[in-house]
């Protein structure tokens, strides 16, 4: 269990769970257009462990986490308006 977190692919798996919901939705009728701002504050925020995991320098660490912040006010703007 230590490798799966050292390694950084408890992250890659739960990436991994994002793309399959993405498909799953994608087959259930949704748009890229809705699905891409709803998940894209999720994955960074996993790339952002990711980095963490492996033991990344700090700023590749802080960029996706920073980046998911307007990425998840981008959703929020986008469910208001429909």
């Amino acid at each position: 269990m230590n490798a799966l977190f050292a390694s950084g692919h408890a992250a890659d798996v739960i990436l991994l769970a994002l793309v399959l919901e993405l498909v799953w939705l994608r087959a259930r009728g949704w748009t890229l257009r809705t699905l891409v701002p709803m998940l894209l504050p999720a994955a960074l925020i996993v790339l952002g462990l990711r980095a963490a995991l492996t033991g990344a320098a700090w700023p590749w660490i802080a960029l996706p986490l920073a980046l998911s912040f307007p990425a998840h006010l981008i959703d929020l703007a986008g469910r208001r308006k429909g």
